[in-house]
């Protein structure tokens, strides 16, 4: 018997795309979860004994709810936020039961994180070009091996630009991330211009009709003003070649260090124009709140989210899936 025939292909053929697409969300969800393990038992553990605790819902409570939020790294302005919605609602003695307070504090911070990271990337003809940044040891050498895997695994063409050219081990280290997902890299001597990286790696994108470039830039602390300007001269070359470029630049953060991590980010952000967030080891922290932290202060997405030493381990940051692993 003949199958039967969709616009899409068989009924077996969705069937199966149907089952591959559900595998792959709970695989997502699955793995964002264990991502945020500690975080959810620094949060998620400390509200539940709370409700052992306390029998009513009541200012104390919500006092105490505060401690939480903000030694989960959601910082003072956002717990503040979260609060004010909350302690409004439980003056008028509208939350019901701990469970109805979970569901609304889940809420609030879904509410904060979707007004920002739901904007969608710029959408570009040609080589899209991504500026990535931040200080070292943040992995953000490794975060653009990463990223390189993400996009070649969705059928994207890319090409890496060795821009960090202050540190010989960053180049050595971009090839290697080059070698290991077939990639070619455009890269100088160490201590050469990034500049004239950038002007090549441009140049042969455009020839080449590449997907994405991802730019490696240099490890530079925010008080260096040399390095800055270094950053602005780069965004210039790029404009040249390609107006509107560079399409993204992305800051990369390590998890781990926090508020520290965001004051980075308010220091960047002003100073070279970041456009969005990557959160390295996020596995590694009980304060993995510092990305509610980053979207209302900063008002910028988090793109990704590195949850792992594989290759495979950085996630396309999803809001929702976020919230419901912390909540799990």
């Amino acid at each position: 018997m003949a199958k039967i025939q969709t616009l899409f292909g068989s009924l077996e053929d969705l069937e199966k795309q149907k089952k591959e697409a559900e595998e792959r969300e709970g695989s997502f969800f699955g793995r964002m979860r264990n991502a945020v393990a500690r975080t959810r038992e620094n949060l998620g553990e400390r509200i539940d004994d709370l409700v052992s605790v306390n029998k009513e819902i009541d200012r104390y409570t919500l006092d105490e709810l505060e401690a939480i939020l903000i030694n989960a790294d959601l910082g003072s302005e956002v717990t503040q936020q979260v609060l004010a919605s909350l302690r409004l609602r439980a003056d008028r003695k509208q939350i019901e039961n701990f469970d109805e307070l979970k569901r609304l504090l889940k809420e609030e911070i879904l509410s904060i994180l979707s007004s920002v990271n739901e904007r969608p990337a710029k959408q570009v003809e040609g080589p899209y070009v991504n500026l990535v940044g931040g200080l070292n040891g943040t992995g953000k050498t490794t975060t653009i091996g990463k990223l390189a895997a993400h996009l070649r695994a969705r059928g994207r063409s890319v090409l890496l630009a060795a821009g960090d050219t202050f540190r010989a081990a960053a180049i050595e280290q971009l090839e290697i991330w080059g070698q290991r997902n077939q990639v070619e890299i455009i890269k100088t001597k160490p201590g050469g211009d990034p500049a004239a990286v950038l002007y090549d790696a441009m140049n042969a994108a455009k020839a080449r009709d590449t997907d994405y470039l991802l730019v490696d830039t240099a490890g530079r602390l925010h008080n260096k003003a040399g390095l800055m300007a270094e950053l602005e001269k780069m965004k210039r070359t790029a404009d040249k070649l390609i107006p509107g470029a560079p399409h993204e630049v992305l800051l990369v953060l390590d998890a781990t260090t926090g508020q520290n991590g965001l004051q980075q980010a308010r220091v960047f952000t002003e100073s070279a124009g970041v456009t969005g967030i990557v959160l390295t080891k996020l596995d590694g922290t009980a304060k993995g709140g510092i990305v509610v932290a980053i979207s209302r202060e900063l008002k910028l997405p988090v793109r990704y989210v590195g949850v792992g030493e594989k290759i495979g381990d950085l996630l396309a940051f999803d809001p929702r899936a976020f919230v419901d692993a912390l909540f799990a």
